[in-house]
């Protein structure tokens, strides 16, 4: 899970939102830091609660949200950013390339981690450890 949260923290410093296209950072190995995550993220949860079906409702939960959340936000990047194809040809869509894309150096901003509300999502996972942390002691 921490993993997944530092990941989230570290991309939600970089991107800005709407008015550049985000190369910088994890955005340098990965088109969509934030969803792989969330992903990591699911996956420590998934783990934690070792139970079958909380992994493949967490799988479900987020083919359905994110496939279309992500194809919608690749229509909008294409038409507001010219350079975001030369991007998405070079930089995977989830799963990182080992090599940072470009040259382009943008530097984290703590700002923006808090203008985003990225804490929120390491609210969300204080609330689940404990309710993962009260179903082991009821057990």
């Amino acid at each position: 899970m921490i993993p997944g949260l530092l990941l989230r923290a570290f991309a939600s410093g970089h991107v800005q939102k709407d008015r550049q296209l985000t190369t910088s950072g994890p955005y340098a190995y990965t088109r969509n830091p934030l969803y792989l995550g969330s992903l990591l993220l699911a996956a420590g949860f998934a783990m934690a609660a070792r139970s079958w079906w909380v992994v493949g409702i967490m799988f479900l939960t987020l083919l359905l949200i994110y496939v279309p959340v992500v194809a919608a936000e690749e229509r909008f990047l294409r038409g507001a950013f010219p350079e975001y194809d030369d991007y998405a040809s070079h930089v995977p869509r989830l799963f990182p390339r080992l090599t940072p894309y470009g040259n382009s150096e943008s530097a984290y901003s703590f700002e923006r981690y808090w203008k985003h509300h990225e804490y929120e999502a390491s609210i969300g996972a204080v609330v689940m450890l404990a309710i993962l942390t009260v179903k082991l002691i009821l057990g």
